[in-house]
């Protein structure tokens, strides 16, 4: 099996659905799609029951585990030589995994660490809001430490949302599990620990998108996105221009997404 797509669900049923038929609609079409529903009240398991696509498989948590352990949950549980984490309410454009897939076998050397892209910025009804993506005009390698050293500055994730990143499952043992220590950086805290084993590909197409909602986990763990991300700088050790500029950012970049989560969220 190439690609283990694992969605992470909890109370996601209004949007899960478009995120499986996402997956269901790639252009390469070996993998496995996991959903893993974190002991969820709102029908998702129902919901899953009516695909009967023999490539899904469903597991339910007995209890809520929360974020962090149900993330962790997915990786354990993946099978596939890459994988790729997809929250319920996000979705993947139809090249998605065949152009990450390609540039990561295309890595002979193993200098890779991952594949990401830019992403489509969707409201709750879906309607496209913006493009977010790198700072380059093209396709290619970016050196795993200047993308770091650039996320510290900037005081964000330049890399995006689990859903425009794809890993390989071996270099995901390597370095363990996600740590939700700092819930808002959970992802860019997993993907500095991947970057530190090699370097990104970029694809300047988005090839997934990234819905924005007032009520969403993002939305919620973001509303201290200040603090946490001084709190992220001070575990990656920044100093200097690093700790300052991303200090500052952090704090503009916070402003800037409450914002946006309140009056572009909605539908």
């Amino acid at each position: 099996m190439l690609v283990s797509v694992c969605i992470p669900t909890y109370q996601g049923a209004a949007y899960l659905g478009q995120a499986i038929d996402s997956v269901l609609a790639q252009t390469l079409q070996d993998f496995e799609l996991l959903v893993v529903d974190n002991h969820s009240t709102d029908g998702t398991e129902a919901l899953v029951a009516r695909y009967t696509d023999s490539r899904i498989r469903f597991l339910r948590n007995e209890r809520n585990l929360g974020a962090e352990a149900n993330w962790n949950r997915c990786l354990e549980q993946a099978r596939g030589t890459y994988i790729k984490l997809l929250p319920h309410d996000d979705m993947l454009a139809p090249d998605c995994l065949r152009r990450q897939v390609e540039a990561l076998e295309q890595d002979r050397d193993g200098r890779l660490a991952l594949a990401f892209c830019a992403r489509t910025v969707v409201n709750a009804a879906g309607r496209p809001l913006m493009r977010r993506g790198y700072r380059r005009s093209g396709d290619g390698a970016i050196a795993g430490d200047v993308l770091r050293r650039q996320c510290l500055r900037r005081g964000t994730n330049l890399l995006g949302e689990p859903g425009a990143v794809l890993f390989r499952r071996a270099l995901a043992q390597r370095v363990g599990g996600f740590d939700g220590e700092i819930g808002y950086v959970i992802d860019l805290d997993y993907w500095f620990r991947l970057l530190q084993h090699g370097d990104a590909w970029y694809s300047a197409e988005a090839l997934a998108s990234f819905r924005v909602t007032s009520g969403s986990w993002s939305a919620q763990v973001g509303r201290s996105q200040g603090e946490a991300f001084r709190r992220f700088l001070k575990k990656t050790g920044a100093r200097g221009v690093d700790l300052l500029a991303g200090s500052v950012m952090g704090r503009v970049n916070g402003l800037v997404r409450m914002a946006f989560y309140r009056f572009g969220g909605r539908a």
